[in-house]
């Protein structure tokens, strides 16, 4: 008779994440990245200095998108207003949003997703520290710009100082341009709707949405086209160094389990769960460590206390007494 295939014993899965974990862990995040931004405002001369010099790079090279954009947007107010609506809410709202969505419904690309994210920010918060640069908002009147934020603030709930709510301005650090977040978050939002969206409006909102990002923060003169360039370039180094990072996390958290068991389970009996199979029992057949065998499973000539000894565990109570004297029977 053919031999049949042995079922194919899968991988334990790993530990599935939780909101009160995921939450915490985000806002720790995002805190850090906020302070850390914050705290990194550099020197004001130097900041200029850098916006001053990337605006010649781009008039030299023919890319300086942000003259016509921000002259449009200032003229139209049809145009401007929506634009610093956008500009300071949806980088705060969709990024989010996309996040919970990925965790409720495509739990199985989550992580890899939160860990590119988190990546390429902190990332970006190095350029912020190495780079302090103005937004063109902020140069001399003569460089020809002007700040639509400031220009439309009676219509939002933003001041003159950036996208922050009226007075607290002072809270942000303006001359943290390059790269641009708000360009390689949408760039990250774009990505996640294209791949893992399943109607055609999700797929064009993963196309419009980044696009449209990097023409408002261009009109509303806070980034220059290589701000934007570089917020970019961040999100695709970040999708590269995302694998690693999991990989690191993964041995960081294997090290802990280890050592938290070996410090407190003999000692206080706290049982800390394991992910790999052999730990956990989940799927193997083996003797576990307590000598317990599975449902079902016997041990050859095991002896069986009801039957008496060398009886089989299989065998009934007639069976018991066979090849002793008839009297025993």
């Amino acid at each position: 008779m053919p031999q049949t295939e042995a079922p194919r014993i899968e991988a334990a899965p790993r530990t599935r994440l939780r909101w009160w974990t995921e939450l915490p862990l985000i806002v720790l995040v995002y805190a850090c990245y906020s302070a850390g931004r914050l705290l990194a405002r550099g020197d004001v001369f130097s900041a200029v200095d850098h916006g001053v010099t990337i605006l010649r790079v781009e008039k030299f090279l023919h890319i300086n998108a942000e003259h016509p954009l921000n002259r449009l947007f200032t003229s139209e107010a049809w145009l401007g207003v929506p634009a610093d609506f956008w500009y300071a809410s949806l980088h705060y709202l969709v990024t989010p949003g996309l996040l919970v969505w990925l965790f409720r419904y495509r739990a199985v690309h989550y992580r890899a997703a939160r860990t590119w994210l988190m990546t390429s920010t902190f990332m970006g918060l190095i350029g912020f520290t190495l780079l302090p640069t103005c937004p063109p908002r902020l140069l001399s009147a003569g460089h020809g710009f002007v700040d639509t934020m400031a220009q439309y603030s009676s219509y939002g709930w933003w001041g003159g100082e950036a996208s922050a709510p009226r007075g607290l301005g002072g809270m942000t650090n303006q001359y943290a341009a390059m790269p641009s977040l708000h360009v390689g978050w949408a760039l990250w939002c774009g990505v996640v709707l294209w791949r893992y969206g399943r109607t055609p409006a999700a797929k064009a909102a993963g196309v419009v949405y980044p696009l449209f990002t990097t023409i408002v923060v261009m009109g509303t003169a806070n980034h220059y086209f290589l701000d934007a360039v570089a917020g970019a370039a961040v999100m695709g180094v970040g999708l590269l160094l995302a694998p690693l990072v999991m990989r690191c996390a993964d041995r960081v958290r294997a090290w802990f389990e280890a050592w938290f068991r070996e410090r407190f389970q003999g000692r206080f009996g706290v049982r800390v769960p394991s992910g790999s199979a052999a730990s956990s029992g989940a799927g193997s057949s083996i003797v576990s460590a307590g000598c317990q065998t599975s449902t079902g499973e016997r041990i050859p000539r095991q002896r069986d206390a009801r039957f008496g000894p060398g009886a089989e565990p299989g065998a009934s109570p007639t069976d018991a007494g066979e090849g002793t004297p008839a009297a025993a029977r």
